[in-house]
């Protein structure tokens, strides 16, 4: 079967930057006490016309430039996001249609914060079983806009997200290079952690659930933190054994951009100890599905992989699920694959102050 890897990236990032000023007034905590619990300085703001699609359909065209490839050459173009244009029609089908993708299937992917990934490995499938002189290119994009959907006087979610779109232009690549392995897991006892209980057709949207807030977003921090803490480490090494790869042969992580104190406290027991961790959150916060192909994007930009290095992705939230992908980096260094956003990674190390959300 054909390789299949990453050839464009490309990202958007809202224009309006939100302080933890102005976030922690109406949740009535400090900006010293966001950094301290999230690792989080400032987020980005869609404004009051821009819709997912929107974002989704700047990043994908500045993917689309960074890949060198045109809308019609696409064979999909597949959307991750819980925060929707509408509840249908799909928000693929939105921008399959702005950006030109007359030839592409479009349909979206619920993962919540793990959506990216689960997009990533059923995109990379439907292109390496194309037949001869089918499409072999597809377009996988994550973007979400959060702030549409939080209560901003719960202290224990109204800090930790941005909005933002990430996307990634997939296609053929040498061999050695592009996407080895992708291990999707999902714990469906476990998806009262992270929640919008109202909107969908158990609870229909109602006079009563706006009163009672519970089209909001809500999320049990600390439970959240221990599956994560449970799951993570475990899922990335039993990857890395059925890839037949040494821990210490991965070059990049590229985790969700969750929460930095939560990703400093596992980074020791992942065994990555060599590879660079890229973190964007310290700018973008919690872009939701957006933030793996939106640090990915940044790194691109800097130029910090070079093509055959070896990347891990992780990606985990609502469901729960979590998405992991193994890959060997298929770009060269492009400068101008992003667009106008530069964010400098932070590394947080295991001294940093840790501490879960409080309740």
């Amino acid at each position: 079967m054909q390789s299949i890897g990453i050839i464009g990236v490309g990202s958007y990032l809202p224009e309006a930057i939100i302080s933890n000023a102005e976030i922690g007034h109406g949740a009535g905590v400090t900006d010293e006490w966001i950094v301290r619990k999230t690792g989080i300085r400032e987020r980005r703001r869609a404004a009051p016309h821009e819709a997912t699609s929107d974002l989704a359909v700047a990043a994908a065209q500045r993917a689309l430039e960074s890949a060198g490839l045109t809308a019609d050459q696409l064979a999909y173009v597949v959307v991750a996001t819980s925060t929707p244009d509408h509840p249908q029609p799909a928000t693929a089908a939105l921008v399959q249609h702005r950006i030109g993708a007359h030839r592409a299937a479009a349909f979206d992917v619920n993962a919540v914060c793990s959506g990216f990934v689960y997009a990533l490995k059923t995109v990379e499938k439907l292109l390496a079983g194309a037949a001869d002189g089918e499409p072999r290119h597809g377009l996988v994009i994550g973007a979400d806009i959060y702030s549409r959907i939080l209560d901003y006087t719960d202290r224990r979610t109204a800090a930790l997200f941005g909005d933002g779109a990430g996307a990634t232009v997939l296609g053929p690549v040498a061999p050695g290079l592009g996407l080895r392995q992708i291990s999707l897991v999902s714990r469906g006892d476990a998806h009262r952690l992270i929640e919008v209980t109202a909107g969908g057709s158990r609870r229909p949207p109602s006079a009563q659930t706006l009163t009672d807030g519970d089209h909001y977003f809500r999320m049990d921090g600390r439970g959240v933190r221990g599956f994560v803490t449970r799951t993570l480490p475990y899922e990335i090494g039993r990857l890395l054994r059925h890839a037949e790869v040494r821990p210490d042969a991965v070059q990049h992580f590229v985790p969700h951009q969750a929460n930095g104190i939560m990703l400093a406290e596992l980074w020791p027991d992942l065994g990555l100890h060599r590879a660079a961790l890229h973190l964007t959150l310290e700018r973008y916060a919690n872009t939701g599905a957006a933030s793996v192909p939106i640090t990915l994007a940044e790194m691109n930009r800097k130029g910090a992989a070079a093509p055959g290095d070896l990347v891990v992705l992780a990606a985990f939230g609502g469901g729960m699920s979590l998405g992991i992908a193994l890959l060997n980096w298929s770009m060269d260094t492009r400068e101008d694959a992003l667009g106008a956003h530069p964010a400098v990674p932070h590394l947080l190390t295991a001294g940093d102050r840790v501490g879960p959300l409080a309740p």
